[in-house]
């Protein structure tokens, strides 16, 4: 059995669809069932069981020496919570917890870290080196941030574990993220209703309003590097995971206009004051980490992941 937590959200029920079209069909699926609003996202999948969030741990606890695999994608990810209790229970303590599962039972674990846990990316964005200085602007990522120090001080692991620092992911079922959704889905829907987008300006000397840099990944890329971990199981640790290209959101604005064949028409906004000091205007995966290990599949550049996402799913929905 291969367990997936967050399974109804968007990057697992991805994953959850790769799996099945590799022949895979003994999920098991765990997520937190009263929100009805992400049902759509496995309409599809073949699974063998589903499992409320909480419920998951006392069955984990029973049935473990049954269970193969982990991958645990379930989180808060909302950047905007400022509720540190919230992130310690869901993404700290309950991940603890999974892990702890895994090490008794010996069972291989892939679990969501995040590149919220750079910061502002003064230290840079290198997996090879020590996390210890890291500064998350955010409680989401100070929460990401803890439980990967935590993971890194255990003495007792499962023999394979791996925790992937998602960089800026974009693709089909991210409708239910709502704010927190990517900026393509934003930007589609913005052309759609009034036929331009409004990004946010810029407010910080020197970058010009809609240059701010991301690391932008398709969905289908990371649940790829996903499976690579699963058929592999070897090399434990913490990597990045993005494409190793920084593009801004102008270009990528552009992207969507062009894929819809819509003349761009782009406007800015001020960044919302909530968000506005813990706004990142620059990330940038670095990936020789990966690839050392064998990954060489490339990663899918943004014009052909936006064309990709607007014309197969935004514009024909299923």
């Amino acid at each position: 059995m291969i367990v997936i937590t967050g399974a109804r959200g968007f990057i697992a029920s991805n994953l959850a669809e790769k799996l099945n079209n590799k022949g895979f069909n003994n999920l098991i699926l765990v997520d937190e069932l009263q929100n009805q609003a992400k049902n759509s996202n496995i309409n599809h999948i073949h699974y063998e069981q589903i499992i409320d969030r909480n419920d998951f741990l006392p069955w984990f606890d029973l049935n473990g020496e049954n269970v193969d695999f982990v991958f645990h994608l379930g989180a808060r990810t909302d950047t905007t919570e400022q509720d540190e209790k919230v992130f310690n229970e869901l993404n700290l303590n309950f991940s603890k917890r999974v892990f702890e599962t895994c090490t008794k039972f010996n069972i291989p674990l892939v679990y969501a870290s995040s590149a919220a846990t750079y910061g502002n990316g003064d230290l840079g964005y290198d997996d090879t080196k020590s996390i210890q200085d890291l500064k998350p602007l955010n409680p989401y990522g100070w929460s990401k941030q803890a439980f990967d120090l935590w993971v890194l001080e255990q003495k007792e692991t499962p023999d394979f574990w791996v925790g992937l620092k998602f960089f800026n992911v974009y693709g089909k079922h991210e409708n239910h993220k709502k704010r927190m959704a990517s900026v393509v889905y934003h930007t589609f829907n913005q052309i759609m209703q009034t036929g331009e987008m409004k990004l946010f300006m810029s407010h910080k000397e020197g970058i010009a309003d809609g240059e701010q840099r991301r690391d932008f990944i398709a969905v289908d890329d990371l649940v790829d590097v996903c499976y690579f971990f699963y058929s592999t199981q070897k090399n434990s640790g913490l990597y990045n995971l993005g494409t190793g290209e920084a593009r801004t959101f102008n270009e990528l604005a552009h992207a969507v206009f062009h894929a819809m064949h819509v003349p761009p028409k782009i406007s800015y906004i001020p960044t919302p004051t909530d968000i506005r000091e813990a706004y990142q205007y620059y990330t940038k995966a670095e990936m020789n980490k990966l690839r050392s290990i064998g990954y060489t599949k490339p990663f899918t550049s943004l014009e052909d992941g936006v064309r990709e996402y607007v014309q197969n799913f935004l514009q024909n929905p299923t």
